[in-house]
């Protein structure tokens, strides 16, 4: 008798639950954040702990450079679900966003928990290629007096190119590329280009000729070779 009873009672409720969180992540997919918002926000109330439903508005917070508020979801996930390496991930991301827009005084104090959060990533999910470029960009674009190091960059890149060859060619030439040593990073794209032929490897290469190597023709060549090798394959 409890039985029907709970379910008269609340098995209407959890197909609302359902048909609207449906409803709200079909609005996410589609980047139709300001709909999907309201709705997944009245959904947390009715289930605060849903992972997927905390991750979105989190998302949603990030996509308007909400950062406090991506933190603010971020931090909730990891509290949740602590095995999760995503989630580290995603909040040292808000976390870097949110230093961008601070004083360098408060951003200075924030830089040790940015690293924490993607070391953490990486732990936890030792494949994470995401986890390992966010440390490469740390790592090159922080002054070495308060801990850049261009050694602990490579040191990711190397780990990268284990994972995925053309991840570790692309993050070695992004490295050479910040340090203006452009023939080189030429060569780490071109390898790059080589393996997949994909759209991010050519758009690296190709702006690299030109917007740093002040060689728009070789640009240009770049990208007709992409588009014969993608129609060929096609």
């Amino acid at each position: 008798m409890k039985q029907i009873i709970y379910l008269f009672l609340f098995l209407p409720m959890m197909i609302w639950s359902q048909s609207n969180f449906d409803e709200a992540e079909k609005l996410f997919n589609d980047k139709k954040y300001e709909q999907a918002q309201p709705i997944l926000e009245a959904l947390l109330k009715a289930s605060p702990s849903n992972l997927k439903t905390i991750e979105y508005l989190g998302d949603i917070a990030g996509s308007s450079k909400k950062w406090d508020a991506a933190m603010f979801y971020y931090k909730k996930l990891k509290q949740i679900k602590p095995s999760e390496a995503n989630y580290f991930y995603k909040y040292g991301g808000a976390l870097g966003m949110k230093a961008l827009e601070v004083n360098k005084f408060k951003a200075l104090g924030m830089i040790g928990e940015i690293r924490e959060s993607f070391e953490k990533a990486i732990k936890l999910n030792p494949a994470h290629i995401d986890a390992r470029w966010a440390l490469i960009e740390l790592y090159i674009t922080l002054p070495v007096i308060i801990g850049g190091s261009e050694t602990k960059a490579l040191k990711y890149a190397n780990e990268l190119s284990k994972i995925s060859s053309v991840d570790g060619y692309l993050s070695r030439g992004h490295i050479d590329e910040y340090y203006r040593r452009y023939e080189a990073a030429e060569r780490q794209y071109k390898k790059a280009f080589s393996v997949a032929y994909s759209k991010v490897s050519c758009q690296k290469l190709a702006n690299l000729y030109k917007n740093k190597m002040n060689d728009p023709e070789k640009a240009k060549i770049t990208w007709d070779e992409f588009n014969k090798k993608n129609k060929a394959i096609k």
